[in-house]
């Protein structure tokens, strides 16, 4: 594959790299790349987040490499695992017992980080090279850098949300850029040609559900949910941003702040084999937490949802 530039940033490398995932020198054209965001500095109840990106790494070799889905294999696709974004300043034992230090603190790594990924891709031209992102968080608030580069590259963009919450609020608990409102985030830099379906929400104040039904956003059934994505032209490009608390706890325990009611990856599925048939360009996976489930089962869930995205992406 052509390298159409070097890594500009120092990155944190992994021990167990994404199963079949080449070594990476650079961004390269016509090239799916991952690449890792540990954070949970915003988590609002339950923290782990930040381990999630070398977890589903970790336990990836030890599911199958082909997708009896989409009849096909890992082996044959060309993708890249990067690493991982550097999370910088570390805490320390006398942040950690200051909570207005620590709050900046936390702050700095996540406004480090995404200045590191908005640097990494500033230059590139994801659409003429043909350069697709998966990240890998972490918490959701991760997904801000992601999304604003895709929205400044894509002025028709649509952006498909799964999640339990509906992530509308102005801020949370004293952070702007919260994982509690990262959709609020993005469409700060929405066009008039960009649009967002939501769809799995099942949590949220009154004034982000009154939001989400005026704007016609949220979608309430797998049937209209599905025949909205069905409807998007076929060139039209499409992000999708998945928050794991999307699946039901029950199959999905292993994440911070879990939702009864939500959906199975047979649903998932169905909506990965749309993907495969649309102009899909990009998307972000958030918010295991492998410590809340010692079973692993969670992590395997993850690795799996990401395996199938990567061939949506091929």
């Amino acid at each position: 594959m052509t390298i159409i530039k070097q890594l500009t940033i120092e990155l944190d490398s992994v021990d167990i790299p994404f199963q079949l995932s080449k070594n990476a020198e650079g961004i390269y054209a016509n090239s799916i790349h991952i690449i890792g965001f540990e954070y949970d500095g915003t988590a609002c109840f339950r923290k782990g987040t930040k381990a999630g990106p070398n977890a589903l790494r970790a336990v990836a070799d030890g599911i199958e490499t082909y997708s009896p889905y989409f009849n096909a294999d890992l082996g044959d696709v060309t993708f890249y695992d990067l690493g991982n974004l550097k999370i910088r300043p570390s805490l320390t034992a006398q942040s950690e017992n200051d909570e207005a230090e620590k709050h900046s603190i936390l702050e700095q790594q996540w406004q480090y980080a995404s200045d590191d990924f908005t640097d990494l891709f500033a230059d590139i031209d994801l659409v003429q090279d043909q350069v697709k992102i998966l990240t890998i968080g972490g918490e959701h608030s991760i997904s801000y850098a992601p999304i604003k580069t895709y929205l400044e590259q894509y002025p028709d963009l649509v952006l498909i949300h799964l999640d339990a919450h509906a992530d509308l609020r102005d801020g949370y608990q004293g952070f702007h850029y919260s994982h509690a409102s990262i959709i609020r985030r993005v469409l700060d830099h929405f066009g008039e040609q960009h649009e967002l379906i939501q769809y799995g929400i099942r949590s949220g104040t009154k004034e982000e559900y009154q939001w989400m039904k005026e704007n016609k956003t949220i979608k309430t059934s797998r049937k209209e949910f599905l025949d909205a994505v069905n409807n998007i032209a076929n060139d039209r490009p499409i992000y999708l941003t998945l928050d794991l608390d999307y699946f039901d706890p029950s199959f999905f325990p292993g994440t911070g702040t879990p939702e009864p009611g939500g959906e199975d990856f047979h649903s998932f599925i169905s909506l990965c084999k749309m993907l495969k048939e649309k102009n899909f360009v990009g998307c972000d996976v958030v918010e295991l937490a492998p410590e809340i489930d010692s079973t692993g089962n969670s992590d395997v869930f993850a690795a799996k949802v990401v395996r199938e995205l990567i061939f949506c992406l091929a």
